[in-house]
């Protein structure tokens, strides 16, 4: 049964593992944009982003700090 929720963030620290889910691919990339610079504090941090599809979660895409451009200081 397909999740109501077909895109996941999976945000991974030394610490700590958290999910997130989405409605879809632009609301899940708005999360990373937003949310994760602070998270990103720890260098060993990432975000695994996955899409629901044909019954499985496939990964999509690994997000680092180096992904997330930096505002200007």
């Amino acid at each position: 049964m397909k999740p109501r929720k077909p895109w996941r963030v999976i945000v991974s620290t030394l610490e700590t593992q958290a999910t997130y889910s989405f409605t879809s691919e632009a609301k899940t990339y708005a999360f990373i944009r937003t949310n994760l610079p602070a998270i990103f504090d720890s260098p060993a941090c990432t975000a695994k982003v996955e899409q629901w599809e044909n019954g499985l979660w496939r990964w999509f895409e690994t997000v680092t700090a180096d992904d997330i451009p930096q505002e200007p200081s």
